[in-house]
């Protein structure tokens, strides 16, 4: 498909830019060469591709989720930079 500069200017009106009679010349040529390789690809043969949403299958690569015993409530609150009772002490994030 061949793009004229026309087309081009006519293009860039409707999306609000801004171009020059020479950046429409350079345009020009460059979208029709994209717009023939866009056509090259839809020529190719994919009757026996199967229809697919990712390149690659997808699986969940996260654990199972299973109960196991966690961190001693001495250890964690040993390395809180302060802490109060049976909670960590943090700086006020909200004011007032």
């Amino acid at each position: 498909m061949k793009i004229s500069e026309e087309t081009v200017k006519q293009v860039a009106k409707l999306a609000r830019l801004q171009i020059s009679e020479k950046e429409a010349a350079v345009f020009a040529p460059q979208l029709s060469t994209i717009l023939e390789y866009a056509d090259q690809l839809q020529q190719v043969d994919l009757t026996d591709i199967p229809l697919t949403s990712h390149p690659f299958s997808t699986f969940n690569v996260m654990r199972r989720d299973e109960p196991s015993p966690s961190t001693a409530k001495a250890f964690m609150l040993a390395c809180a930079p302060d802490e109060d009772g049976n909670q960590v002490r943090v700086p006020a994030v909200l004011e007032g």
